[in-house]
Protein backbone atom coordinates (compact mmCIF):
# COMPACT_ATOMS: atom_id res chain seq x y z
CA UNK A 1 0.00 0.00 0.00
CA UNK A 2 2.89 2.79 1.02
CA UNK A 3 4.35 2.01 -2.45
CA UNK A 4 0.54 2.92 -4.40
CA UNK A 5 0.77 5.78 -2.68
CA UNK A 6 3.99 6.83 -2.78
CA UNK A 7 3.73 6.20 -6.84
CA UNK A 8 0.30 7.87 -6.45
CA UNK A 9 1.37 11.01 -5.68
CA UNK A 10 2.86 11.80 -8.85
CA UNK A 11 -0.41 11.67 -10.64
CA UNK A 12 -2.98 12.63 -8.02
CA UNK A 13 -0.96 15.25 -5.05
CA UNK A 14 -3.49 14.87 -2.18
CA UNK A 15 -2.86 11.36 -1.84
CA UNK A 16 -1.45 10.82 1.35
CA UNK A 17 1.73 9.32 0.67
CA UNK A 18 3.81 10.79 3.63
CA UNK A 19 1.38 9.41 6.05
CA UNK A 20 1.25 5.97 4.40
CA UNK A 21 5.47 6.18 4.92
CA UNK A 22 5.03 8.19 7.81
CA UNK A 23 2.53 4.92 9.56
CA UNK A 24 5.33 2.51 7.43
CA UNK A 25 8.34 3.94 9.24
CA UNK A 26 6.55 3.93 12.72
CA UNK A 27 5.88 0.28 12.82
CA UNK A 28 9.43 -0.44 11.36
CA UNK A 29 10.23 2.18 14.52
CA UNK A 30 8.32 -0.99 16.80
CA UNK A 31 10.24 -3.44 15.16
CA UNK A 32 6.92 -4.82 12.78
CA UNK A 33 8.59 -3.95 9.60
CA UNK A 34 12.32 -3.04 8.02
CA UNK A 35 13.06 0.73 7.96
CA UNK A 36 15.11 0.09 4.81
CA UNK A 37 12.40 -1.79 3.35
CA UNK A 38 10.23 0.60 4.09
CA UNK A 39 12.20 2.98 2.78
CA UNK A 40 13.26 1.42 -0.04
CA UNK A 41 9.57 0.95 -1.61
CA UNK A 42 8.91 4.14 -0.53
CA UNK A 43 11.60 5.33 -2.91
CA UNK A 44 11.02 3.38 -5.68
CA UNK A 45 7.95 3.55 -6.25
CA UNK A 46 7.81 7.27 -5.75
CA UNK A 47 10.96 8.01 -8.20
CA UNK A 48 9.56 5.19 -10.71
CA UNK A 49 5.60 6.96 -10.66
CA UNK A 50 7.37 10.63 -11.35
CA UNK A 51 9.27 8.59 -14.10
CA UNK A 52 6.29 7.67 -15.73
CA UNK A 53 4.52 10.93 -15.75
CA UNK A 54 7.41 12.80 -16.50
CA UNK A 55 8.28 10.37 -19.83
CA UNK A 56 4.08 10.69 -20.41
CA UNK A 57 4.28 14.60 -20.38
CA UNK A 58 7.65 14.58 -22.50
CA UNK A 59 6.46 12.72 -25.23
CA UNK A 60 2.18 13.96 -25.27
CA UNK A 61 2.67 17.07 -23.08
CA UNK A 62 4.18 19.84 -25.88
CA UNK A 63 1.15 19.13 -28.18
CA UNK A 64 -1.59 18.56 -26.02
CA UNK A 65 -0.62 21.73 -24.41
CA UNK A 66 -1.10 23.46 -28.16
CA UNK A 67 -4.15 22.27 -28.74
CA UNK A 68 -7.74 23.96 -27.51
CA UNK A 69 -7.97 22.53 -24.11
CA UNK A 70 -3.81 22.63 -23.17
CA UNK A 71 -3.81 26.51 -23.81
CA UNK A 72 -7.09 26.70 -21.71
CA UNK A 73 -5.25 25.01 -18.90
CA UNK A 74 -1.49 26.76 -19.68
CA UNK A 75 -0.83 29.82 -22.34
CA UNK A 76 1.34 29.84 -24.57
CA UNK A 77 3.47 32.59 -22.39
CA UNK A 78 2.57 30.67 -18.97
CA UNK A 79 4.18 27.61 -20.66
CA UNK A 80 7.39 29.58 -22.57
CA UNK A 81 7.70 31.33 -18.83
CA UNK A 82 7.72 27.76 -17.66
CA UNK A 83 10.24 26.22 -20.03
CA UNK A 84 12.28 29.27 -18.95
CA UNK A 85 12.50 28.43 -15.52
CA UNK A 86 13.48 24.83 -15.88
CA UNK A 87 16.47 25.79 -18.41
CA UNK A 88 17.39 29.17 -15.92
CA UNK A 89 16.94 26.97 -12.50
CA UNK A 90 17.93 23.22 -14.09
CA UNK A 91 18.75 20.54 -11.73
CA UNK A 92 18.96 22.61 -8.32
CA UNK A 93 15.60 24.36 -9.03
CA UNK A 94 14.09 20.49 -9.70
CA UNK A 95 15.88 19.23 -6.60
CA UNK A 96 14.68 21.87 -4.32
CA UNK A 97 10.83 21.89 -6.26
CA UNK A 98 10.70 18.22 -4.96
CA UNK A 99 11.27 18.83 -1.34
CA UNK A 100 8.46 21.26 -1.13
CA UNK A 101 5.10 19.42 -0.50
CA UNK A 102 2.65 20.99 -2.62
CA UNK A 103 4.84 21.34 -5.22
CA UNK A 104 6.52 18.20 -5.56
CA UNK A 105 4.13 16.61 -8.01
CA UNK A 106 4.48 18.54 -10.21
CA UNK A 107 8.35 18.91 -10.71
CA UNK A 108 8.23 15.63 -13.03
CA UNK A 109 5.32 16.78 -15.63
CA UNK A 110 6.89 20.05 -16.20
CA UNK A 111 9.95 19.14 -16.79
CA UNK A 112 8.90 16.56 -18.70
CA UNK A 113 6.97 19.40 -20.92
CA UNK A 114 9.51 21.90 -20.72
CA UNK A 115 11.62 19.06 -22.07
CA UNK A 116 14.53 18.62 -19.68
CA UNK A 117 16.51 15.27 -20.52
CA UNK A 118 15.73 12.41 -18.27
CA UNK A 119 19.43 12.68 -16.52
CA UNK A 120 18.91 16.44 -15.81
CA UNK A 121 15.13 16.03 -14.67
CA UNK A 122 15.04 12.45 -13.07
CA UNK A 123 18.53 12.70 -11.22
CA UNK A 124 17.73 15.63 -9.33
CA UNK A 125 14.03 14.42 -8.94
CA UNK A 126 15.61 10.66 -7.29
CA UNK A 127 17.83 12.87 -5.19
CA UNK A 128 15.37 14.96 -3.76
CA UNK A 129 12.56 12.27 -3.03
CA UNK A 130 15.24 10.14 -1.40
CA UNK A 131 16.51 12.67 0.89
CA UNK A 132 12.52 13.44 1.97
CA UNK A 133 11.59 9.95 2.22
CA UNK A 134 14.45 8.79 4.33
CA UNK A 135 14.19 12.09 6.49
CA UNK A 136 11.00 10.78 6.90
CA UNK A 137 11.52 7.59 7.46
CA UNK A 138 14.11 7.90 9.87
CA UNK A 139 12.12 10.38 11.91
CA UNK A 140 9.01 8.43 12.49
CA UNK A 141 11.29 5.08 13.25
CA UNK A 142 12.97 7.33 15.79
CA UNK A 143 9.62 8.27 16.99
CA UNK A 144 8.03 4.75 17.01
CA UNK A 145 11.42 3.39 18.67
CA UNK A 146 10.97 6.20 21.72
CA UNK A 147 7.15 5.70 21.40
CA UNK A 148 6.82 6.28 25.25
CA UNK A 149 9.31 8.70 25.71
CA UNK A 150 7.82 11.06 23.30
CA UNK A 151 4.07 10.31 24.96
CA UNK A 152 5.43 11.21 28.23
CA UNK A 153 6.74 14.87 26.82
CA UNK A 154 3.33 15.07 24.72
CA UNK A 155 1.36 14.25 28.35
CA UNK A 156 3.56 17.18 29.96
CA UNK A 157 3.45 19.74 27.08
CA UNK A 158 -0.87 18.92 26.54
CA UNK A 159 -1.15 19.28 30.89
CA UNK A 160 1.17 22.49 29.95
CA UNK A 161 -0.99 24.06 27.68
CA UNK A 162 -4.36 22.71 28.91
CA UNK A 163 -3.40 24.94 31.82
CA UNK A 164 -2.23 27.73 29.79
CA UNK A 165 -5.82 28.07 27.98
CA UNK A 166 -7.33 27.68 31.50
CA UNK A 167 -6.10 30.62 32.27
CA UNK A 168 -6.20 32.67 29.40
CA UNK A 169 -10.15 31.33 29.35
CA UNK A 170 -10.52 32.95 32.88
CA UNK A 171 -8.79 35.62 31.91
CA UNK A 172 -11.75 36.31 29.04
CA UNK A 173 -14.45 35.37 31.20
CA UNK A 174 -13.30 38.33 33.61
CA UNK A 175 -12.40 40.74 31.09
CA UNK A 176 -16.23 40.10 29.57
CA UNK A 177 -17.57 40.18 32.62
CA UNK A 178 -15.81 43.64 34.40
CA UNK A 179 -17.40 45.28 31.08
CA UNK A 180 -20.70 43.90 31.07
CA UNK A 181 -20.38 45.34 34.26
CA UNK A 182 -20.40 48.94 33.36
Amino acid sequence: MVAVLAALENIFPPVPADSAVALGAFLAGRGTLNPWTVFGITWGANVGGAACVYGLARRHGPAFFRGPIGRTLLSPAALAHLERAYHRHGAYGIFLSRLLPVWRAVVAPFAGIAGRSPARALVPLALASGLWYGALTLLVVRLGTNLEIVLAQLGRVNRALGIGALVVLVAVALIVWRRMKR
